[in-house]
């Protein structure tokens, strides 16, 4: 399962975030850790000029402890289980938690910082282990099965039958139903496979951050735009060499930068670091850890009786099963190769009329694909680019357009603190 939001996703977009269960009840909520409150500010934003990076690692602790109180409740009640004192009080569960969770995903994903990443690392395992205390819980899967099988007479609307079957097989599909043993092999893949994901995300991360292409000056920018250019030198100055240009990296394979520099040497350059990204050996080489997750993620498939996890996976999917994938694969692939075939040959008959003297490349597809596009149709991509700026789109596309549609108007508020001074 994925890790990223430092949350689980339970049926119908609730977040039951996962809790440690050694964790122990702490009685009372530190009065001067913001998070630990609803928020009295509108629409409950988050008082971000109050929360420090510090206040979230004791904050889920107070908050796991809580929502597994919560759900233990609903487990070990004397009342006969109905849709309301357990499907909906799962649903109604854990809400300082999801509070903490949403918080602390919106500033790890957008605005992290060392502190932030220690708390992820620190919390995979143990939100790892209290989904597993949920999920695997046998008084509380005895009283959603006993609603499942008796569903049909329980006079539901469309709305909470669909609930009641997604908790079902979203419990089967955890490893409910596997023996206590199986329960135990399978808590101890599952924090390991937190772990091994968040590291993973996070060294992709760093990785990232490290790997651009510091260029020594001006003219071997030939081609980029002057704005592009401003901000490589920016990031340079940032990462402390000054006058000097840095071209950061994109997650993508290729990179903005190749489509405008008419340097092919730095183009190869910038291309073979954005390839070698996590492979080339060093702090941030994420290849040993894919290793361990896909083999964790085989026998975690195994235990939970699938062939594999692509069939696992595709099971709750649009395609169901690997044989439609493939399927889907097989009739695509023939006629995107030919075509990349086709494209390739009329770029690189580009390439020789202006003398290249070279054999076309990974790095130099960007920018010669854009020539034969102004050549054959006389499309120039740098002519839309003034209606793609930012905030054309925001203004003048989404929110013009959500007026129009519903009726909708935005207006920019200052009066509310943000974690960052650009949001």
């Amino acid at each position: 399962m994925a890790f990223a939001a430092l949350a689980c996703a339970f049926p119908a977009g609730h977040l039951l975030h996962a809790a440690n269960s050694p964790t122990p009840r702490q009685e009372t909520k530190p009065a001067d850790n913001p998070l630990l409150s609803a928020s009295t500010l509108p629409y409950q934003m988050p008082p971000f000029d109050k929360i420090k990076s510090e206040h979230f690692s004791p904050a889920y602790g107070v908050a796991l402890a809580e929502h597994l109180e919560e759900v233990e409740a609903i487990a070990e009640s004397k009342e006969e289980p109905t849709f309301e004192n357990t499907i909906l009080a799962l649903e109604k569960s854990g809400v300082t938690l999801t509070r903490v969770g949403n918080i602390f995903s919106n500033l790890a994903g957008a605005h992290t910082n060392p502190v932030l990443q220690k708390t992820e690392s620190e919390m995979a395992p143990k939100l790892a282990a209290h989904e597993d205390a949920i999920r695997l819980n046998t008084a509380l899967f005895a009283r959603i099965q006993k609603l499942y099988d008796q569903r049909a007479q329980l006079g539901l609307d469309a709305e909470s039958a669909y609930l009641l079957e997604r908790y079902y097989k979203d419990f089967v599909r955890a490893g409910a139903k596997l023996s206590e043993p199986d329960k135990e092999k399978l808590k101890k893949m599952n924090a390991e496979l937190a772990s091994l994901q968040t590291k993973f995300s996070q060294d992709v991360l760093k990785e990232k951050n490290a790997a651009g292409v510091l260029v020594n000056g001006k003219a071997e920018l030939a081609g980029m735009s002057e704005n592009d250019i401003a901000a490589a030198a920016s990031a340079a100055k940032a990462d402390k060499k000054e006058g000097k240009f840095l071209i950061a990296l994109q997650n993508t394979s290729g990179q903005p930068a190749l489509s405008s520099l008419q340097n092919r040497a730095l183009r190869e350059r910038i291309m073979k670091a954005s390839l070698a990204r996590n492979s080339h050996g060093g702090e941030f080489d994420t290849r040993e850890t894919v290793l361990k997750i896909a083999r964790l993620r085989a026998e975690q498939a195994a235990l939970l009786g699938y062939a594999n996890h692509a069939t696992y996976q595709l099971e709750d999917q649009t395609a169901r099963n690997i044989e439609t994938v493939n399927k889907l694969l097989g009739e695509l692939a023939p006629p995107a190769v030919a075509n990349a075939h086709k494209e390739a040959a009329d770029i690189q008959a580009v390439i020789d009329r202006e003398n290249g003297n070279f054999k076309l490349g990974s790095w130099d597809w960007s920018l010669y694909a854009e020539k034969v596009l102004k050549e054959r149709y006389a499309f120039d991509e740098s002519e839309l680019k003034p209606y793609l700026e930012i905030n054309h789109v925001q203004q003048d596309g989404v929110f013009f357009a959500a007026g129009q549609v519903y009726g909708l108007t935005f207006k920019e508020r200052k009066d509310l603190p943000v974690y960052q001074e650009d949001v």
